[in-house]
């Protein structure tokens, strides 16, 4: 899914061949994102089109050989000046009569084309890892000549048409490889790998043989460079040298910046680093209409609360107030999007403006799943455009307003870049999760074992180097809780690193039970009989419960002739149309139900997914329930498994195996049943609270 759609799309034809190009937002600069080598096509500027679209004008087009775009199959269809001409095409037909231009690799030489040629329609040209033969390639990458067979297909031997020919995908793979030199890759080099796929070894032969320029004619066109020039380059590019850069930079009077460490795509891999270079390239920031001396500004922190289910919001409201009762006068802003905003907004709680801009996570979320079948690791990392362009809104946020406390309850997003950008964080920071660790399915086999390993390694070398980060890293639950696994071949145990790295808050449920009014009250303020066995159907917050619902409401008959006092109250949540599920005599429906614990507390039996604030409610509530995590889902089958198993709370369920009848026998065998769960905690919220507070 992507972060942001076009506002415009379209063609343009040359010579029999159309070039696709893509327009988004308004704004008083253009910016116009090059095609680089046909290897890839327009997507490959995933990460900036969403942030940048909110500031200026954006268009991007896919180079001829990828994408949308038409793959002719003369090579001299490919010479940089064609691409060239179909830039200016582009500009022609979306009304742009001058851009602040952004190349990358082998897209600088067609950036220079136009900026030598037409430099009235050149505002700036900023060049990303140049593939410019202003200095000499890396010697390894010249040992093998492209176009003859070889014996070998080691290294950059795979650089061969012949190779290509025999295994593109091997070739892609080893190449994408090498533009992503940087450790924990993987997803950009599975983007790179697949968008390869979407052209063929025929085609980019064609292209390389009329690709790029010679070095006395890049120089010819540099002279001619009139406007301002920005050159990022990584010192670690293994595809065209950091002196490639440094020699474009000086031979068109621009400015370079190097990026320690980075590889051939920073924009990629560095995304949040390279926005900011080239926003501020293209035009500057806006300073805040307000400023206020530091001592005179009162206490504010701001809250980003994870979307993905409601059991964050709950618990984070309850944090919230706990906060506000330790820190008398403090503001609490909240960065947050559907569904947490409904319980925010029923609570009262202050929604800061840039909620709006966020890209919707759930919405992701709900693509990603099928029936019952969510695979969230695979899912998570899918959505990585959303969660530059989400972190790009927090960024924004807090340069233009100061807080003093930073709260993230697995904001992934803020959290993850913080770690790869630790410059950036200008406030106390807290993080809360409950849950450490990718684990792997076991259908998964080798590959997603060693990709859950390597996100894991990611993320313990990240809070390793920077413990500075996190000032305070809290775990919601106890240290019997996390699960006694190991992060990965290699890799620690998950319960020491844990305890070694958080503190405990006990559970936060967001309630105390005894603090509700006795049951029969409570059941006669909800409006349930005291001989009635209420039996709440319920999925959370997210839409990816549609199908259990409707396949315990299918069991409603069934259930109801076992357990004659039935009634059964299925609740859609937020992000689910009440109208869209079937109707059943004696059955009810309602939609999204503020203060659904309440009902959980008062009804006899539920039944509901594997999350872990719904399960955690009825657990703390000790009403009985059957759960059935979601097929797929590493955190509801390992990590909520194991804590409901140790609070020896709910009956597991298979969905694969629960018929209607199945369901309907499960509903009379437990229904109204005592249960032996272990206390849960109910002062949670407090004790994550005063660790918190002790950051202001």
């Amino acid at each position: 899914m992507r972060a942001r759609l076009p506002d415009q799309a379209g063609f343009v034809e040359r010579d029999g061949v159309r070039t696709h190009y893509e327009v988004f937002g308004a704004g008083e600069t253009t910016v116009f994102f090059l095609p680089p080598w046909s290897i890839v096509h327009s997507r490959t500027w995933k990460a900036q089109v969403p942030w940048f679209a909110r500031r200026h004008r954006v268009i991007t087009m896919d180079g001829r050989g990828n994408g949308l775009s038409g793959r002719p199959g003369d090579p001299a269809a490919y010479d940089e000046r064609e691409f060239a001409a179909d830039a200016l095409a582009v500009m022609d037909a979306t009304g742009t009569e001058r851009a602040v231009l952004v190349a990358f690799s082998l897209g600088a030489v067609r950036a220079l084309v136009v900026a030598a040629e037409h430099p009235e329609r050149v505002a700036g040209l900023a060049c990303i890892a140049p593939a410019v033969a202003l200095a000499p390639g890396h010697p390894e990458r010249a040992v093998h000549p492209i176009d003859q067979p070889l014996d070998t297909a080691q290294g950059w031997a795979k650089y061969n048409h012949q190779h290509w020919r025999r295994d593109f995908d091997d070739f892609l793979r080893f190449f994408f490889s090498r533009v992503f030199t940087e450790p924990h890759s993987t997803k950009q080099i599975e983007d790179g790998v697949a968008w390869g796929r979407e052209t063929d070894a025929e085609t980019l032969i064609a292209t390389t043989r009329a690709a790029g320029v010679p070095e006395r004619q890049a120089r010819e066109l540099c002279a001619r460079v009139r406007c301002p020039v920005l050159v990022l380059h990584g010192d670690e590019d293994a595809v065209s040298p950091h002196a490639r850069g440094a020699e474009l930079a000086l031979a068109t009077g621009g400015t370079l910046v190097t990026l320690r460490g980075s590889g051939h795509a920073p924009h990629a891999r560095d995304p949040v680093r390279v926005n900011r270079l080239l926003d501020e390239f293209a035009g500057g920031r806006r300073a805040p209409a307000v400023w206020t001396r530091g001592l005179r500004r009162g206490r504010r922190a701001l809250f980003v609360s994870s979307p993905i289910g409601l059991g964050h919001a709950r618990r984070d409201v309850a944090i919230a107030a706990e906060l506000r009762r330790l820190v008398p006068g403090l503001e609490i802003d909240w960065l947050a999007q559907d569904p947490v905003t409904r319980v925010l907004q029923a609570e009262g709680e202050r929604i800061h403006p840039a909620s709006r801009f966020l890209a919707i996570e759930s919405r992701h979320i709900e693509s990603e799943s099928g029936e019952h079948d969510l695979h969230v690791f695979q899912a998570w990392r899918r959505m990585d455009e959303i969660l530059v362009a989400n972190f790009m809104i927090f960024d924004d946020l807090v340069r233009e307003e100061p807080y003093d406390l930073w709260i993230g309850d697995e904001a992934w997003e803020i959290d993850y870049y913080l770690h790869e950008n630790p410059e950036l964080k200008r406030a106390a920071y807290a993080w809360l999760t409950d849950f450490v660790g990718w684990l792997p399915m076991p259908d998964g086999g080798a590959e997603e074992e060693a990709l859950t390993a390597d996100y894991n390694a990611e993320m313990i070398a990240q809070v390793e180097r920077f413990p500075r980060i996190r000032d305070r890293a809290l775990f919601i639950g106890n240290p019997d809780d996390v699960v006694p696994e190991r992060f990965g071949p290699g890799l620690p145990l998950i319960r020491p690193w844990t305890e070694a790295h958080y503190d405990f808050t006990g559970y936060v449920s967001g309630f105390d039970p005894a603090a509700l009014p006795p049951r029969e009250a409570l059941r006669g303020e909800l409006g349930y009989g005291l001989h009635e066995q209420v039996c709440v159907v319920t999925v959370g917050g997210s839409g990816v419960g549609t199908h259990l619902l409707r396949r315990v409401m299918d069991a409603f008959d069934e259930a109801k002739r076992r357990v004659p006092a039935l009634r059964m109250v299925v609740v859609a949540g937020p992000r689910i149309d009440p109208a869209a599920l079937p109707r059943r005599e004696g059955l009810e429906v309602r939609p999204y139900v503020h203060g659904l614990y309440r009902h959980l507390a008062a009804c006899d039996l539920a039944v509901v997914q594997g999350g872990l604030g719904t399960t955690m409610e009825l657990a703390a509530s000790g009403v009985p329930f059957l759960y059935f995590p979601l097929r797929h889902h590493c955190e509801q089958n390992f990590h909520v498994h194991h804590r409901l198993r140790r609070y020896g709370a709910g009956v597991r369920m298979d969905y694969a195996t629960a018929t209607p009848e199945v369901i309907a026998e499960a509903i009379a065998s437990s229904i109204g049943r005592r249960t032996g769960h272990r206390p849960v905690e109910t002062d949670g919220a407090r004790r994550a609270a005063e660790r918190i507070a002790e950051l202001l």
